[in-house]
């Protein structure tokens, strides 16, 4: 019960801090937090965490942002297969293999996201699109030792 409740509050601090009002040219390159705190715990945890609690976490996210329901779900839940595909052997490498490992999997989230928004008649700047997700490729080894150092502390198994 209660590593259920650590794990839902990484998740909403990552939505939080999806929301947090920042300045209009550092907002281009937010990182993608939600994706980058699931992504962590179907790595260490898939037995725990996996695509239903994914899903959640996006349609968590299509309502915050008042966006098309679906949307950031279905995103959510490329970001937690592929780690389901990749996390036997991400394990084992380094956190700078790891960023280079999550550089491709968060780039194939937001070029989704991209797709899904130009469906939905929406068409960001292409090119810096992919921002976001070159920053938190950036972010993930500290992402990933915070949310281990939470791990560990709370004893989350």
């Amino acid at each position: 019960m209660r590593s259920s409740l650590i794990i839902g509050l990484t998740f909403l601090v990552a939505l939080l801090l999806s929301v947090m009002p920042m300045p209009s040219p550092v907002d281009l390159g937010r990182p993608m937090w939600l994706a980058m705190v699931v992504a962590f715990w179907v790595m260490v945890m898939p037995h725990r965490v996996g695509l239903l609690c994914a899903w959640f976490a996006g349609l968590a996210t299509d309502v915050l942002y008042g966006e098309l329901i679906g949307q950031h779900a279905l995103v959510m839940t490329l970001v937690a297969w592929l780690m389901l595909l990749l996390y036997q052997r991400i394990r084992r490498f380094p956190l700078w293999q790891q960023s280079l490992v999550m550089l491709p999997v968060l780039g194939l989230a937001q070029l989704l996201l991209l797709w899904l928004n130009s469906l939905a008649g929406s068409r960001p700047p292409i090119l810096m699109f992919l921002l976001p997700a070159a920053v938190s490729a950036v972010l993930w080894p500290w992402v990933f030792s915070i949310l281990s150092a939470v791990k560990r502390r709370f004893h989350v198994f």
